[in-house]
């Protein structure tokens, strides 16, 4: 349990890395969205893109539930990723209830993925997604 713990930990700090000080609901959208893309296109080749789309549809339907002025964003993704009705709806919320929609979505996302396939898989296969982010964070720590 404490992995997956981390592992959330590592996602969160990958998205506000990337996000950045003082950032716009816009602009936290573009991020979330383009987190899911990367994790699109790293999955894709190994559960296909309806794999994809299942996982991305419950962890809409996780995070509706514990953020209700999202909810009706599940009842819009049809077979398919739709990032566009994502990426519109998070850029109309309060920076703080995208940021918050936005760990939680990519967190439910890694930890439905974990259990199907297990954790060692998903961080591996995940891995380059976020690990841009998590180096640029501990270089500009280590900096003087």
């Amino acid at each position: 349990m404490s992995a997956l713990n981390e592992e959330s930990r590592q996602i969160i700090a990958a998205l506000a890395q990337r996000v950045g000080p003082n950032a716009d609901s816009a602009r936290i959208a573009q991020v979330i969205v383009s987190f899911l893309q990367a994790m699109e296109a790293a999955l894709t080749p190994i559960i296909g893109p309806q794999g994809v789309a299942a996982l991305y549809r419950r962890s809409l339907q996780l995070c509706a539930s514990r953020h209700p002025r999202v909810a009706h964003i599940s009842d819009r993704v049809q077979a398919s990723l739709d990032l566009d009705a994502l990426d519109s709806q998070l850029a109309t919320e309060s920076e703080a209830d995208a940021l918050y929609f936005g760990e939680v979505m990519l967190t439910n996302f890694h930890d439905l993925l974990a259990s199907l396939i297990g954790l060692s898989l998903t961080s591996r296969l995940l891995h380059d997604v976020w690990k841009p982010y998590l180096s640029d964070t501990s270089a500009q720590e280590n900096s003087p």
